[in-house]
């Protein structure tokens, strides 16, 4: 049986990476978190723009992104979660296809909260942009995706 890929832009996703599917979306491990549990949903669709979404793309997106954060939130011990979505290449958005950053948070983790975790996703998102067009994307091993992924799977079973 030939393995099951997801697209997520001009890039090939292992179904090792990810986690949890519906209907219309597919959430998987970030392959350079700036928090532990940070990941991505996204519409199984490739969109480039949350406008250019359906009705049922963004309402299934959404529900997915809450149900996903409320159990990464009690799994990683955390007690708020980031919601982030870079819409556009002027936005920082740097894969071409609509995604929902959900990070867990912790008192402190970052010292000016919405900037500074703003601007560690940004730097994030700038480093993988240079990383994918050198053709390396890998940043973490398909090994610990992989593992990560194996974990947060058993939260939706």
């Amino acid at each position: 049986m030939a393995a099951q890929y997801y697209h997520f832009g001009r890039h090939q996703i292992s179904e090792s990476e990810v986690f949890y599917t519906t209907q219309l979306s597919f959430a998987l491990v970030n392959n350079r978190p700036v928090r532990p549990g940070h990941v991505l949903v996204c519409p199984k669709r490739e969109v480039k723009r949350v406008a250019d979404l359906t009705a049922d793309e963004t309402c299934d997106l959404w529900i997915t992104a809450q149900k996903i954060g409320r159990q990464l939130e009690s799994y990683h011990n955390a007690s708020s979660l980031t919601f982030g979505i870079q819409d556009g290449p002027e936005a920082g958005q740097t894969v071409p296809h609509v995604h929902i950053h959900i990070i867990p948070r912790t008192a402190g983790d970052f010292e000016n909260n919405d900037d500074d975790i703003n601007d560690e996703i940004d730097l994030k998102e700038k480093q993988l942009k240079r990383r994918l067009d050198e053709e390396e994307r890998q940043i973490r091993s398909l090994g610990e995706m992989a593992a990560e992924a194996d974990e947060y799977r058993k939260l939706f079973q």
